[in-house]
């Protein structure tokens, strides 16, 4: 009898879950828009593969915004993390950097990522894909070692 009952409270906590979710998402929803693209990065294609791969859903004007990202409280920590994300480095506002920071924000990125800061470390399991590996950081290295 026990067993039913802890069953039926689990299913039943499941479904008020849910419904505090929906309502919560309808209630205060999280802008998806992109905003335009007005001058974005210019870098080898190579490069670009890895930036777009690993980086671009938070450090662009180009998110991809995921079924869960609709979803509260999922909502408000991813729409968040690429509000952050586009304030630290915007590939899609490129331009509107100095050469200087430019290269300071790529020679940050380049150490973040070998420190294993970034991506972060709760992003890579929804996308593995965008996982920086050792042969990616070393492309990424050389291209920044070029930089004038």
């Amino acid at each position: 009898m026990k067993r039913k009952i802890d069953k039926k409270l689990k299913w039943a906590c499941i479904v008020v879950v849910l419904c505090i979710s929906g309502i919560l998402s309808v209630a205060f929803p999280v802008d998806h828009t992109n905003p335009q693209v007005t001058s974005e990065i210019v870098a080898p294609k190579e490069v670009m593969i890895i930036l777009r791969r690993a980086c671009y859903d938070c450090h662009s004007n180009e998110t991809k915004w995921p079924w869960y990202s609709y979803v509260a409280p999922a909502s408000w920590l991813i729409a968040d993390d690429v509000r952050v994300g586009r304030e630290h480095m915007n590939f899609s506002e490129w331009g509107t950097y100095t050469a200087k920071q430019q290269k300071h924000r790529i020679k940050k990125s380049i150490k973040l990522i070998d420190l294993g800061e970034m991506p972060l470390w709760f992003y890579v399991p929804l996308h593995m894909d965008s996982d920086v590996l050792s042969k990616d950081l070393e492309i990424l290295t050389a291209w920044s070692d070029s930089l004038q």
